[in-house]
C-alpha cells in the first residue's frame, strides 16, 4: 500500500504544482488513499521531496534529483572488489563474493537501481538476487559483466 501510494505522489507532483501536504493530501484522497498529515509528512521525506519556487509567488514539490555520478565509481569498486562469480536459477541470481562481502556488494546492487532487481537478501560471501523474470536475469547477468569488463 506504502509503495503503491509513493508511486500516485510521484505521479501527482509531476502532474501538479502542490504547494502544500494539505492539498497532497487532498489528492490522495481524491486517489482513494485515506492518510493522516502525519502520513504526508512521513511520505514526503522518505521520498526526498523538496520545495522550489514556481516563478509566480508559489512553491511547489519536486522530486530532487541527487547526482549519484561520482556514488557509481563507489558501487562499481565494491562490486568488483567483492565479486567471485554469479549463476542464473530462473529469476534468481545468485552471486558470490569474497568472504565477508556479500553485503556490501548487495548495498551495492540496491543502490545502482537495476530496474531488473525486486530485491536482495546477503549473508557472508552470497546473495540471492530476486529478479522480475528469467529475461531480466540474463540482462542483469549481461549488465554486470559489463561493468566487470569496462571502465
Amino acid at each position: 500500500m506504502k509503495r503503491k501510494r509513493h508511486e500516485v505522489v510521484v505521479e501527482l507532483i509531476n502532474k501538479y504544482d502542490i504547494e502544500t501536504q494539505e492539498e497532497l493530501a487532498s489528492y490522495l484522497k481524491a486517489e482513494g488513499f485515506e492518510v493522516t498529515q502525519a502520513t504526508v509528512s512521513r511520505d514526503i521525506r522518505e521520498l526526498k521531496l523538496s520545495k522550489i519556487a514556481t516563478g509566480n509567488g508559489k512553491q511547489k514539490y519536486i522530486i530532487l534529483q541527487n547526482d549519484d555520478s561520482h556514488l557509481g565509481d563507489k558501487y562499481i569498486r565494491v562490486l568488483r572488489d567483492g565479486f567471485v562469480s554469479m549463476s542464473m536459477a530462473q529469476n534468481i541470481l545468485v552471486i558470490k563474493t569474497v568472504q565477508g562481502m556479500a553485503m556490501a556488494v548487495a548495498a551495492a546492487l540496491d543502490a545502482m537501481k537495476f530496474p531488473e532487481i525486486v530485491g536482495c537478501i546477503a549473508g557472508d560471501d552470497t546473495i540471492m538476487v530476486a529478479i522480475k523474470t528469467n529475461e531480466d536475469t540474463e540482462n542483469l547477468m549481461d549488465k554486470i559483466n559489463d561493468i566487470l569488463l569496462n571502465k
